[in-house]
Parts: C-alpha cells; sequence; structure tokens
C-alpha cells in the first residue's frame, strides 16, 4: 500500500505520515540501546574508571546521557531550523550521525568512550526531533493537529516498541557464526549493527519521500522561548507548564528502563519477559494516541492533559508493589493509556499555542523536556532504588500529581482562546 493511499486510511496528511515512517525506522534501531546498553554495561566487556558510580548508576546515566545532550542541544537545534527556514536537511544529518555513532559502539570497550558516543548520538537527536516536530506542526491545521501529532508519535513508537523485542531475542540467541566466513559475533555486536542500519534506512526514507513544507520562510524574529507568562494572568507560560508536564510524564514512563537487573529478580524473570513489559507501555501508547488525539481535535486538549497526568499516579505508584511479570504488564499498559492523554495533547496544544516562524524552537520546550523527562527518571531510579523498589514509583507519582495541578492552574481558556 503506497503512503498516500495508508494517510487516506488513517485520515491524516501524507507528509505527516511520509516523516512518520522514516522516523519509525530509526526508532526501531535506537530503541535497541535501551535494553541492550544496561546488558552491555552488566555483562563485564566494558572496563576501566567507573567515576566511583554503582553498575546500576552507570547503567542509568549511560541511557541518560542521550537526554541530557539532546536536551541541552535542542532549543539551538530548533532555532537553527528556524533561522534557515528548512527541517528536512536537519532530520536526514542527525540520522547520519546516529549511524556512525551506533557502529561505534562495537569499539565501546570503555565507559569514557560508552559516555562519548551517547553524548554525540544525544546531540545529533537533537536535530532531527526539533526538526521534524516543527515539519509535523507546520504542515498541520488547528482542527487536524492532535490526530497528526498522535499519528506521528504512533509509527516513531511502534518502532521503538519493537526494537526492545527483537534486541531481547538476538541477545539471548547469541553468539552468532558468520555463513561463510566463520568469524563469531556477539548479540551485541548484531544488535549495533542492525540499530546503525536502521537509522541508515531512516535517512534513506527521508531525503526521497519526504519535503520541506511551501511557503516555510527563513525566519528573522527574536527568539523567544518564555517561562514567565506574557499575559500577566498567570505565573508561568502556557508552553513552559506544558513542558513541565511532558517532563513528569516522560520521568514516570521511563523509571523502569534502568531497572531491568533488579526487575528480573524480583519478577524472577528473563530478559524477554522485561522487554515485553517494557512494549506493553509503548504499544499501548502507539495504538491510543491516534484516537486521543482526534478527541482533542473536537473536544479540546486541556483537559485530557490533566486527566492523563491524573491517571498517571496510580498506574506509575502500582508498578513498585507487582510481584508478578503479569501484574506488571497490565500496569504497564495502563499507564501507556494514561500517558497517551498527555503525549499527543500536549504537543498539539503547544503547536496551537506556538508563534508562527517560531515551532522549531518553541516547541522544543516540550521536546526538551520529554528528553530530560526520559533522563531524569533513568537517573532518579538509579539514585533511589536502593532505599526500596517501590520508592521510585512513588516519587513517579508525586511528580505527576504536581504536573497535574500545574496545568490545571497554568493553562487558561484565554490562553487557549487568543491562539485560536
Amino acid at each position: 500500500m503506497s503512503p498516500a493511499k495508508i494517510a487516506s486510511f488513517f485520515k491524516t496528511d501524507r507528509r505527516v505520515l511520509a516523516l512518520a515512517i522514516a522516523r519509525m525506522a530509526d526508532a526501531l534501531g535506537n530503541s535497541f540501546l535501551v535494553i541492550v546498553l544496561p546488558l552491555y554495561v552488566a555483562s563485564g566487556i566494558v572496563d576501566g574508571y567507573t567515576f566511583g558510580l554503582s553498575q546500576p548508576m552507570i547503567a542509568g546515566l549511560v541511557l541518560a546521557l542521550f537526554g541530557i545532550a539532546s536536551s541541552i542541544t535542542q532549543p539551538l537545534a530548533g532555532r537553527l531550523s528556524d533561522l534557515a527556514g528548512k527541517r528536512r536537511a536537519f532530520v536526514i544529518g542527525g540520522l547520519l550521525v546516529f549511524t556512525v555513532s551506533n557502529l561505534g559502539f562495537i569499539w565501546a570497550d570503555n565507559y569514557v568512550l560508552l559516555f562519548a558516543l551517547r553524548i554525540v548520538q544525544g546531540t545529533a537527536a537533537a536535530f532531527t526531533i526539533t526538526a521534524s516536530i516543527a515539519l509535523v506542526n507546520e504542515v498541520s491545521r488547528m482542527d487536524s493537529r492532535g490526530g497528526n501529532m498522535g499519528i506521528y508519535n504512533s509509527f516513531r513508537l511502534v518502532g521503538f516498541g519493537a526494537g526492545p523485542l527483537i534486541a531481547s531475542v538476538i541477545i539471548e540467541s547469541g553468539p552468532f557464526v558468520v555463513p561463510g566466513i566463520g568469524a563469531e559475533v556477539t548479540g551485541f555486536e548484531v544488535t549495533f549493527y542492525i540499530a546503525a542500519v536502521a537509522a541508515l534506512v531512516s535517512a534513506v526514507l527521508v531525503v526521497f519521500i519526504v519535503r520541506d513544507p511551501a511557503g516555510i520562510q527563513p525566519s528573522d524574529r527574536r527568539f523567544k522561548i518564555a517561562i514567565l507568562d506574557r499575559t500577566g494572568t498567570r505565573t508561568l507560560d502556557p508552553i513552559f507548564a506544558l513542558g513541565i508536564a511532558t517532563l513528569v510524564m516522560a520521568a514516570c514512563l521511563a523509571l523502569l528502563s534502568t531497572l531491568e537487573p533488579q526487575v528480573n529478580e524480583r519478577l524472577n524473570q528473563s530478559p524477554i519477559l522485561f522487554a515485553i513489559e517494557f512494549v506493553a507501555l509503548i504499544l499501548t501508547l502507539a495504538v491510543f494516541q491516534p484516537f486521543v488525539g482526534r478527541l482533542t481535535d473536537e473536544y479540546g486538549r486541556k483537559a485530557f492533559v490533566v486527566y492523563g497526568l491524573i491517571a498517571l499516579v496510580p498506574t506509575t505508584l502500582v508498578q513498585g508493589f507487582v510481584f508478578e511479570p503479569w501484574q506488571m504488564i497490565i500496569a504497564r499498559m495502563l499507564q501507556g493509556v494514561a500517558g497517551a492523554c498527555v503525549f499527543a495533547p500536549a504537543l498539539a496544544l503547544a503547536g496551537d499555542l506556538a508563534d508562527s516562524g517560531q515551532s522549531g524552537a518553541q516547541l522544543s520546550v516540550l521536546t526538551v523536556s520529554f528528553g530530560l523527562g526520559i533522563a531524569g527518571g533513568q537517573i532518579l531510579a538509579g539514585a533511589v532504588v536502593g532505599h526500596g523498589f517501590y520508592v521510585p514509583f512513588l516519587a513517579g507519582a508525586v511528580l505527576a500529581l504536581v504536573g497535574s495541578v500545574v496545568v490545571r492552574s497554568e493553562v487558561t481558556e484565554r490562553h487557549i482562546r487568543a491562539a485560536t
């Protein structure tokens, strides 16, 4: 089925779907690393100076450095794409750097190199993320933006969700013998090769099927990212408040990823079951986001964000008290439904509120928040799990409750009416 026919089936813009398919391929390879890198650190392959950190904290830092580097770079990357008036070139460039850095893990036998590669990847991701989300925003009308954001996120999440399952099977099945050569490669090496190929395929897809929208001009307007409300009716700028919502949502979703060894021990399960638990949330997000997005186009966005954050409180907390794999899977699925009510609606509402020609920079508030939330959740989990398995999930539940209060009070109908 052609992209045009698929776009018609999903009732979304063909350009959005084309970009979503390309990002799905990239996310497939990138998500391998969420499962592989903690096991890679624990395998003994990587050695050298550990900076005095424990193994769980090292694993959390390896995962989190990607989000930290990406978050620091995204406002600049978004601003540069605004100034250039072009998005496609930034997406392609970031994906090509991903290709090279994914291959680099094959030779990463010390922590310094491992950390450096994650920083490079995070920087490359900043250009890909900000440019692609600005593209989706700029080709969307207000009455279709929620659905388009949902479709884009869903396809990306399908790739991100499939990656851990494939990676866990490869790790357990390795090592492998290369046919005709007889050389042996580890499961880790195979996953790094596949991740590199996936990023390269994604770049090729963008080259051939994605174009910058007509009429987008380079922006010469002053760079504006506000923290305080410019209308004077509330304390925080509404886009910044939505960034806080995105940050706490991402932190709640990311808590589990650092704790793979602890979760496997507590639930007496294999890495494949952990991958299923991880993917349960991702696939639930992917399934529900397009429907939630369409609903927000019809009924408004703010209420979905607020109630989604409230629903994250129990669905996050319960993960700290389960003792069976099936219980964790159900908890993760319910958390995915709650996250779907926050993710795409917050992006769409921020797109509604963004100034013309500034979407690259202003939407970077949410993409930065997502990266910081992922990194923060991973570091938080690694830092406090020693005080009790339930403690990271309790902290996440408290953050979600705070986030709901912020959005409820700081994003007002006046802001929304002004945007429309």
